[in-house]
C-alpha cells in the first residue's frame, strides 16, 4: 500500500500485474486470451485506471500461476522446490457452446512458444481453430473416449492411446465422434 493512499481505498495492482505479465514474457494479448479478460480491460488496470472485480482479480492470478493474495499485495513469497496448482486453481478456457473445455496445464511463462492442454469434448463437441502462426505444429494424445482430426480436407479417426501429429498452421477440426465424453492431451509447438 502506498503511504499516501487512504486505508479505506482498493488495492492498486497494475504495477504488480504488469510485472508479473512482463517477468512470464507475457503480451497484453496472451494475458487476455488465457484469461478470458479483455486487451482493454488489462491495460486499464495496469495504468490503475480501473480495478478489477474479485472474480476478474482470481482470473488473472490464476492465469499467471499465483494465488490472488500474491496479485493484490504485490508480494512474492518464496519460490518452492514443489510448485502445485489444484485443480480448481488450473485456469481453463471454456468453450460450453461448443462441446469442449480446455485447461491450460502449462505454465504463462511458455505461452506462445510450447503450450499444453487438457481437452474435453462432450458428444458431439467440437474444437474448431483457425490456422495458427506459420510453423506451428500440434500433437494430440486421445486418452479416453472418441476424437476425429479434420485438417483441411484430410479426417482421421483417433484410438485411444494414440497420438496425431499436425500441421497448426492449417485450419483444423477436433471433433467427439462418439457418444460419451472424450478426453485428450494436447501440446502446441510455436515456431
Amino acid at each position: 500500500m502506498k503511504i499516501n493512499q487512504p486505508v479505506n481505498a482498493p488495492p492498486e495492482i497494475g504495477a504488480t500485474l504488469q510485472k508479473m505479465r512482463l517477468q512470464r514474457g507475457l503480451t497484453l494479448e496472451d494475458l487476455s486470451r488465457v484469461a478470458g479478460v479483455s486487451k482493454s480491460m488489462l491495460s486499464q488496470i495496469e495504468r490503475e485506471k480501473a480495478n478489477p472485480t474479485i472474480a476478474i482479480t482470481w482470473r488473472l492470478a490464476n492465469a499467471l500461476g499465483v494465488g490472488i493474495g500474491t496479485l493484490l499485495t504485490g508480494h512474492t513469497p518464496d519460490a518452492a522446490a514443489i510448485q502445485t496448482l489444484e485443480a480448481h486453481e488450473t485456469p481453463t478456457l471454456p468453450g460450453n457452446h461448443a462441446g469442449y473445455v480446455m485447461r491450460i496445464l502449462g505454465p504463462m511463462e511458455l505461452a506462445g512458444k510450447f503450450e499444453w492442454y487438457e481437452l474435453t469434448l462432450a458428444p458431439s463437441g467440437e474444437l474448431a481453430s483457425g490456422a495458427h502462426d506459420p510453423g506451428t505444429m500440434e500433437h494430440l494424445t486421445l486418452l479416453h473416449g472418441t476424437m476425429e482430426l479434420e485438417v483441411g480436407s484430410e479426417k482421421k479417426k483417433l484410438k485411444i492411446g494414440s497420438t496425431a501429429r499436425y500441421p497448426g498452421d492449417r485450419d483444423h477440426v477436433i471433433r467427439n465422434a462418439g457418444k460419451t465424453e472424450a478426453r485428450a492431451l494436447m501440446v502446441v509447438i510455436h515456431r
